[in-house]
């Protein structure tokens, strides 16, 4: 399989640092060039499918794919950066940090200009053609103040106030605009739409049998396309903690903080040719038979190589989040050769999209792509409850006799508990006629069976199709009644699934040999209870 990439970053930095009396002032500039070469020619050579060998021998096929056009992309961006930022210890216990920083993050552009972007008014265009000069507009207004502060209560070192706040801008990657090859070919990106002089083009077979003079690969089509809001902004989250340091006694901590964060501008996808709510409900699927309603671009002058648009994945910067914690912990050291921390985390994260790409599932694309806003819900890596306790104990040393033996055992344990994770179920047809096929169904009773053990952890008597079904049909999406199919009641990661338990155990043993050479025996026990923990249904 042809592939390769070239990552090439050219990196300049200048720092001052500059103490006088109680200011410690610190300022630079950084620049960065990050040039990305890659190509990807998977099934360019084509690839024939076979069921057995018998079927090989005989020239039977069961599928195959073929892939042409040019690969290869020189992706680039340049970037800026300035900061300032005083540490002002204004007293023997008191210390007070603020700054600004300013980051440039340059508009991916590509060598020969092989990227394109999707106009609703002309359809797929490239850039540097027309009034496209760019792939998304300049982001000039990325400013990030910080403020920190450390105050010694008391004055002794006993009692520790600290707080912060600040900005923090995300220098996203390039991937995003190269594609997601080699991770799905028909899901390339914004570098690889079907346009300009040797789009990448797909084909499956259409034989069943290879017979001579026969070709395998005739017709080859567009893959999805891709588009980028031209106010593309920089992504950013605000982080603020209070925390608060107590020694109790000697070699004894308890720590109690608040600690939070808002993500503003972050990246998702949303299928802006999806069907609108207007058109599912004028569509007949039983007269259509099945898949789909009409889309916004569905073909015309508008589509790519004369034929018919499908999906428009629109990469932009319109989803949020939020974390708030509560977090507890208290640390133990060396009390008679035994060292704890116990560790409680109560918190919440909610987004309306866990991630710039659906690497995981339900992680960025909408149910319904225009009102992204009703996918706010708890987020895909949300835990509200996470305890951790680990120790470390050096047994005591009881003779000098058989010092090799008796002597240098230690125990260590980390115990984990944890709160289950959101999910949501989704369907394997086209029942909200959107042709998307992963609908989330209407929420019509409790979802869960009263069991949390592998079987039955659901009640799938709550979960109905999102239309009503003509009593005559198949139950399939092609036998929904007219003006029934809807987006489903179920929210995003509604479901709350198991919890998570382990305890991890281990016995170390290290004996001397000379005074610089040292022998470790260990034994370790991951899960040693065998407790069972189960991923969401």
């Amino acid at each position: 399989m042809p592939r390769a990439r070239v990552d090439t970053n050219w990196h300049f930095i200048d720092n001052l640092s500059w103490k006088l009396t109680q200011h410690e002032w610190k300022m630079g500039y950084e620049f960065r060039r990050t040039f990305v070469n890659a190509f990807f020619d998977a099934g360019y050579r084509g690839r024939l499918d076979f069921a057995s060998l018998e079927d090989f021998l005989a020239g039977r096929l069961s599928g195959g794919r073929s892939a042409r056009g040019d690969s290869r992309r020189g992706t680039f961006q340049n970037s800026h950066a300035f900061y300032f930022q005083d540490s002002f210890r204004a007293t023997r216990n008191f210390t007070f940090n603020y700054g600004l920083r300013w980051d440039y993050y340059g508009v991916i552009g590509e060598e020969r200009d092989r990227l394109s972007n999707f106009d609703p008014r002309r359809g797929l265009v490239l850039v540097g053609t027309g009034d496209l000069d760019r792939l998304y507009d300049r982001d000039w207004n990325n400013f990030s103040p910080r403020l920190s502060l450390a105050w010694d209560l008391t004055g002794r070192g006993k009692t520790v106030l600290r707080a912060g706040w600040g900005f923090f801008y995300d220098a996203f990657s390039q991937d995003f605009f190269v594609g997601q090859l080699p991770f799905n070919t028909f899901n390339p990106g914004p570098a690889y739409n079907p346009v300009g002089p040797a789009p990448i083009l797909f084909s499956f077979s259409t034989v069943d049998v290879i017979a001579p003079g026969v070709p395998i690969f005739t017709d080859f089509f567009d893959s999805d396309v891709f588009a980028v809001e031209r106010d593309f902004r920089t992504p950013y989250v605000q982080n603020f903690n209070l925390n608060f340091q107590q020694e109790l006694f000697k070699n004894t901590v308890l720590q109690v903080g608040y600690v939070g964060s808002q993500g503003r501008k972050l990246i998702r996808y949303r299928d802006i040719n999806q069907p609108t709510e207007a058109a599912i409900r004028a569509f007949d699927p039983i007269a259509a038979g099945g898949c789909c309603a009409p889309r916004p671009f569905d073909n015309g002058p508008l589509a790519p190589s004369g034929g018919t648009f499908f999906y428009v994945n629109h990469l932009e910067t319109s989803s949020s989040s939020g974390y708030n914690a509560l977090q507890v912990s208290f640390s133990l050291r060396d009390l008679g050769g035994f060292s704890s921390e116990i560790n409680w985390t109560w918190s919440h994260s909610i987004d309306n999209a866990s991630d710039g790409q659906d690497y995981v599932a339900n992680a960025t694309q909408p149910d319904n792509s225009f009102r992204a806003d009703l996918e706010r819900g708890p987020s895909n890596f949300d835990a509200r409850h996470r305890f951790v306790w680990s120790f470390t104990y050096d047994l005591p040393k009881f003779t000098d006799r058989w010092k090799r033996l008796t002597q240098g055992w230690q125990l260590n344990g980390i115990a984990t508990l944890r709160s289950g994770q959101p999910f949501h179920v989704n369907l394997f047809d086209d029942y909200n006629g959107t042709g998307e096929f992963f609908p989330r169904p209407d929420l019509v009773g409790d979802p869960y069976a009263g069991t949390r053990g592998p079987d039955n952890f659901l009640n799938l008597s709550a979960f109905a199709v999102p239309c009503r079904l003509d009593p005559t049909g198949d139950g399939s999406a092609a036998a929904c009644l007219a003006g029934t199919q809807h987006f489903g009641s179920l929210g995003r990661n509604a479901l709350l699934g198991p919890d998570f338990k382990n305890f991890d155990f281990s016995i170390f043993k290290t004996t001397d040999i000379t005074e610089r050479l040292k022998l470790q025996f260990r034994a370790e026990f991951f899960n040693i209870l065998n407790h069972p923990n189960l991923a969401s249904p």
